[in-house]
């Protein structure tokens, strides 16, 4: 078997054929889950997820045990193929499923939400157990 340098910015890095490869035809898609942040700003947590071509209606978030869950999902209606003279159809649908941990207690009643051109804002403040408290040290004098 020849030696074959490896360039990792070579597009065909699977064109060469081994024993194991010959039997797979459809190699599995790579989905990764991205737009998806949360940090901290002063006493709130703020989550920011990409919602591309979701309404605000079609959105369904919850928070529960400190989990937080945002769904949505939109699909052409047949009211609006009806309305288009077809040239190329690919099924149009978008969808969003995130599932994440925050990184702190929050106050359940204290929790807005906003889309803007495409992104998802949630404000949370932080409830008031889980934000730091000063403990004061007590002296004890000896006698």
């Amino acid at each position: 078997m020849p030696i074959i340098r490896f360039d990792p910015f070579r597009n065909d890095i699977f064109s060469w054929k081994q024993p194991f490869f010959e039997d797979i035809e459809d190699w599995p898609e790579l989905t990764m889950t991205q737009g998806l942040n949360i940090y901290e700003e002063q006493d709130k947590v703020v989550v920011k997820a990409v919602v591309p071509g979701i309404p605000e209606d079609k959105l369904d978030i919850t928070y529960e045990d400190g989990i937080l869950h945002i769904r949505g999902s939109v699909e052409e209606t047949e009211e609006e193929k009806k309305k288009k003279k077809v040239v190329y159809r690919k099924q149009m649908i978008s969808s969003v499923d995130y599932t994440t941990y925050l990184p702190r207690a929050i106050d359940p009643g204290k929790i807005e939400a906003e889309v803007k051109n495409g992104v998802l804002t949630i404000q949370a403040k932080v409830a008031e157990e889980a934000k730091p408290k000063r403990i004061m040290v007590k002296t004890s004098a000896k006698k």
